[in-house]
């Protein structure tokens, strides 16, 4: 009976959790349907809603912004924008900080998590997965004697949180493990567990 209960979980969940995430993503992209005049809403032509017009529009949105500002009169326009956010005192600091995270996160020459590596926190004995994201800079690197690296250590099961460190390179080991397969491993709580591959020592690291 137990055995036929977990099994049964085993396959519900993770489709049920898959089935959630798709409702909730839908359900916040059909938001960009307030942008069309109520008349041109399913449910005033049709009589009713249809889930995930709104996510098709949200997509055209972004397809079109993109093609506009890949040529040379978006991207003046774009300049121009950033330029005029740029001037607002509250705005700037809040699209400014934005940017340079989508730049890193989303640019095909970003790097946001460059490398996964086992790092002792947050006590000595005790290991976690962190994530490499460079060296550190500005004023802080003047204060740290020796070769430093910034890494990431995210929370489980949500890797959206975590904490930012800079810390010897000597205290952290690279992992023979994709940027992927560690946050499969991360998220899983350890479930999920990558290939055996043996840890290799930190050799070297990108530069920011």
């Amino acid at each position: 009976m137990k055995k036929y209960f977990i099994t049964g979980l085993l396959v519900l969940v993770p489709l049920v959790i898959t089935i959630w995430v798709l409702k909730s993503l839908i359900g916040a992209m059909d938001q960009s349907l307030l942008l069309l005049p109520e008349a041109w809403h399913p449910h005033t032509l049709l009589g009713y809603d249809i889930p995930g017009v709104g996510a098709v529009l949200t997509l055209l949105i972004v397809f079109t912004t993109g093609l506009i500002a890949t040529n040379f009169l978006g991207m003046q326009i774009i300049l121009l924008w950033e330029k005029l956010l740029n001037r607002l005192p509250v705005v700037k600091s809040i699209y400014s900080s934005v940017k340079q995270v989508s730049d890193t996160v989303f640019s095909d020459s970003g790097h946001a998590f460059r490398q996964a590596v086992l790092m002792q926190f947050p006590r000595q004995g005790v290991w976690t997965i962190a994530f490499l994201t460079g060296t550190p800079a500005g004023d802080a690197a003047n204060h740290l004697q020796g070769d430093y690296v910034s890494v990431y250590v995210p929370t489980t099961p949500n890797p959206t949180g975590g904490y930012f460190l800079m810390l010897p390179k000597t205290d952290v080991v690279a992992l023979d493990m994709s940027v992927d397969e560690a946050l499969k491993y991360i998220i899983s709580m350890g479930v999920v567990a990558p290939a055996d591959k043996i840890p290799k020592l930190l050799t070297q690291y990108p530069n920011n």
